[in-house]
């Protein structure tokens, strides 16, 4: 049905425009009758529909209707399954069409900047690269069904104390490199009907009035075609945000501020073409959806339930294995800790989902009478040591021939609106596993938690299962893979340090409440460990499988690259093993050119095969000029140098199996102008004047020669004086300061 927007914009009166800016209610925006305009509601999200019915909140306190809770989003990113987390979106798009509703609040893109982040269950990942992967996947699941996304929290939201008021102070290369990339993706790929603006300021703008992102960046740069909605409550100065990019907001405030907005039409402070142009957009996304509906659409909740159960076992990590698992029919097997009885499975907050139905991993073992006993060991609320159900566990794990601890984080522990203290497990529960090892060697622990834990008792366990928060089908995946009917095939999008002081961002995060330094710049993750050379617990893109894989003939389309051509990237996998398995094919990237302040490697690509035993496949990637860039300050744009880049290919960031080099070629040159205080080092290293540069050396060498032999450690010491050497100093080796001036302007010429 074809509308036309602006001819129905201009038949409305400034009070109806004014109004359509902000919601009618918590969920719906205004309907204007006479138009045949409607309301439509939305609903928060990402990993299942919270529709509320009734009295209506932003901190899922209040009931919402029954739901499927999927996997989180710290559980989904693990899966490294672009096709899984669109199939996911699907089945949400439909769900949403079912129950009428016309947006779904997600997905949550943020990066986890750290461990710490009360909401980092709800985001993707530490790497810009896969949580743009893993959110245009999922937007186009979503809107397959004509129901929108709302991609959030734009931008540099990565804590939740001071959420609503802090300033994010981040350098101009951190914030493109890391912090929007995942935006930038979606948006160019996918086009999510909304883009959500984030509570806090960026350097001390609130994202709400921030005309640099939402219309410079969002909308010029990338091409945003849809209309931006504020996070709930997060304008400052309406009409100040409404010049600046923001659409709708949300929720409603009565009219108060629809009465500041035709205040400064009447007035002359705002231009009604500005509000003209934002109705217009609010309009066309309302109508995206109204105008395909989807009757055939079914919210079939069982059948859903097993859509959930089915993508945890592809999402959970197996981080450590001596052997021990799958486990056997015929062991006797002790099942300990609360969380088997009551999983953690879900965050708190906006996110929390009314679940329809929720099977513990005990429930799945009993209904398909497994030899497991089943002790309490903990609570799975409380940090309290109960010394009789610690000892009665002990007992009970040194009789069985394997015992398993299901431990993980209270739901206290981690939520919106405030962040951890720490990464520690509840102390009662490290102080039963550690009294298991004792008498057990093979224990295994199943981990429910929405961010990294330290693991102080690791080196003493069999095995490790980290299932995230994997939705209300945790318990039935869990069974599956514990006794290998299905094999774990995760990844960790995220890295786990040893200990929290470990982490990048340890001495600022959280700032003084007015404003965060995000000093480590670039180097978040695994870019911080890489550099550093930092020990961590696991690695970033690691986990394990029931079975073995070998990487070989690696080749690349061409061995050159350059600003316009993309290098097809192929490596033959083979299962070695005696089962079938998934693995997750990562590409790295590394500057071999001397390149300073860049990370040793970047995620660039990645794939996913499925391999029978002794099955062979051949996993293909792409890369570009882009995947090699970083972003400069200097000519705000993607740059990467002229030279050798190294392609590295791999199981993990750490474990790497095979690699090359290619050489890449550039047009685009960054500017370069010659002053007395330009060095001698930075004049060899640019191409346009390193040879007239050796000229100008080549007396001070000869006279060198002439002289006494000097020593290797002397030579060394001259050799780093003269790279240090700015040009305005060549006095003190006998050059004139006329001399010097006519060497900077021939210099300026070759640039």
């Amino acid at each position: 049905m074809e509308r036309d927007l602006k001819k129905l914009v201009a038949s409305m009166t400034l009070e109806e425009k004014a109004g359509m800016c902000s919601g009618a209610d918590f969920w719906n925006t205004k309907s204007i009758e006479r138009l045949e305009i409607p309301s439509v509601m939305m609903s928060d999200g990402p990993h299942g529909m919270r529709k509320q019915e009734g009295e209506a909140d932003h901190l899922g306190l209040n009931e919402s209707i029954e739901a499927v809770c999927f996997p989180a989003a710290c559980a989904t990113a693990s899966s490294f399954d672009v096709d899984l987390i669109q199939r996911m979106g699907e089945i949400l798009g439909e769900e949403c069409q079912a129950e009428d509703l016309s947006m779904l609040l997600g997905p949550a893109v943020n990066i986890k900047r750290s461990p710490l982040c009360g909401r980092n269950f709800e985001y993707f990942s530490e790497d810009p690269y896969l949580a743009g992967k893993m959110a245009v996947a999922y937007i186009n699941g979503v809107q397959s069904w004509d129901v929108g996304t709302s991609i959030k929290h734009f931008a540099v939201n990565n804590q939740e104390y001071k959420r609503m008021c802090v300033s994010s102070e981040v350098s101009e290369r951190a914030l493109h490199e890391i912090y929007l990339p995942a935006f930038e993706e979606a948006v160019k790929e996918s086009q999510p009907k909304t883009v959500m603006c984030s509570y806090n300021k960026i350097n001390g703008v609130f994202a709400s009035e921030n005309e640099e992102l939402l219309t410079k960046i969002l909308r010029e740069e990338w091409g945003f075609e849809g209309y931006v909605v504020t996070d709930w409550g997060a304008i400052n100065e309406r009409v100040k945000g409404l010049k600046a990019g923001v659409d709708l907001e949300m929720p409603s405030t009565g009219d108060y501020n629809d009465k500041k907005i035709v205040e400064a039409v009447k007035n002359g402070e705002l231009d009604e073409k500005v509000l003209d142009r934002a109705v217009e957009r609010i309009l066309k996304v309302i109508f995206s959806y109204v105008d395909h509906r989807h009757p055939e659409a079914v919210f079939d909740r069982d059948k859903d339930h097993e859509k959930s159960v089915e993508i945890e076992t592809e999402c959970a990590v197996l981080l450590e294995n001596n052997g021990v698992l799958p486990l056997k029919e015929e062991q006797k097997i002790v099942y300990i800790g609360e969380f088997a009885e009551k999983p953690r499975y879900q965050g708190g907050g906006s996110s929390h989902i009314n679940s329809s139905k929720v099977v513990s991993a005990l429930e799945a073992a009993q209904e398909k009478n497994r030899n497991v006993t089943y002790l309490k060991g903990f609570s799975s609320e409380r940090d309290e040591i109960e010394a009789q159900e610690v000892e009665k566990a002990v007992q009970a794990a040194k009789e069985a021939d394997i015992a398993v601890v299901f431990a993980g984080l209270p739901d206290a522990f981690e939520s919106e609106s405030y962040d951890r203290k720490d990464m520690k497990l509840p102390a009662c529960q490290n102080h039963l596993i550690e009294e298991v090892t004792k008498v057990q060697p093979n224990l295994v622990v199943v981990l429910h938690n929405g961010s990294p834990v330290e693991t102080p008792w690791a080196e003493q366990t069999a095995a490790i299962l980290e299932l995230y928060l994997g939705g209300q089908g945790v318990g039935e995946a869990c069974d599956r893979l514990l006794y290998g009917q299905a094999n774990p095939s995760g990844r960790l999008a995220e890295t786990f340090p040893l200990r929290l002081e470990d982490n990048p961002s340890y001495l600022s995060f959280g700032g003084d409440g007015k404003t965060v330094d995000y000093t480590e710049g670039v180097y978040v993750g695994y870019r911080y460990y890489e550099a550093k050379k930092q020990p961590v617990r696991w690695a970033f893109g690691h986990g394990l499988s029931y079975t073995e894989f070998k990487y070989d003939n690696l080749t690349v389309s061409s061995e050159e690259l350059n600003d316009e051509n993309e290098i097809i990237v192929e490596v033959d996998v083979t299962n070695i093993g005696e089962c079938a398995g998934k693995e997750v094919v990562q590409l790295y990237v590394t500057d071999k050119n001397g390149t300073v302040n860049r990370p040793v490697k970047e995620l660039k690509g990645f794939t996913k095969l499925f391999l029978q035993p002794r099955e062979t496949k051949k996993a293909q990637m792409k890369i570009s000029a882009r995947d090699l860039s970083f972003y400069s300050e200097e000519i705000k744009d993607w740059y990467a140098p002229a030279g050798t880049y190294e392609l590295l290919v791999g199981h993990a960031s750490d474990d790497i199996r095979v690699s090359c080099e290619i050489q890449f070629t550039t047009k685009k040159l960054l500017p370069f102008h010659v002053t007395g205080a330009t060095t001698i080092g930075e004049l060899l290293a640019d191409f346009r004047t390193a040879a007239a540069t050796m000229e100008l050396l080549a007396p001070l060498q000869q006279n060198g020669e002439n002289e006494e032999e000097v020593s290797e450690a002397d030579q060394q010491m001259i050799q780093a004086i003269l790279e240090g050497l700015p040009l305005k100093s060549l006095s003190i080796v006998g050059v004139t300061g006329e001399m010097i001036e006519g060497i900077i302007y021939k210099l300026n010429e070759l640039c």
